[in-house]
């Protein structure tokens, strides 16, 4: 298995607008292509169950 050292970018296609999906040793992170801001998922809080939570977080503050 390889290890996680670096971030993994990834483009991805969600209905009719395209997003980046980073992957890195802390964490997920789902951003809007062409914008900075988006949802951080951190591994504690998926594993822990708090992932839910997190993004309902996360959605609160968003803009």
């Amino acid at each position: 298995m390889t290890k996680l050292d670096k971030p993994l970018r990834r483009e991805v296609d969600i209905g009719d607008k395209a997003y980046t999906l980073t992957i890195a040793p802390e964490g997920l992170k789902l951003v809007e292509k062409g914008h900075r801001k988006g949802i951080e998922l951190a591994w504690s809080a998926l594993v822990g169950g708090d992932a839910s939570l997190a993004a309902a977080l996360q959605a609160s503050v968003a803009p």
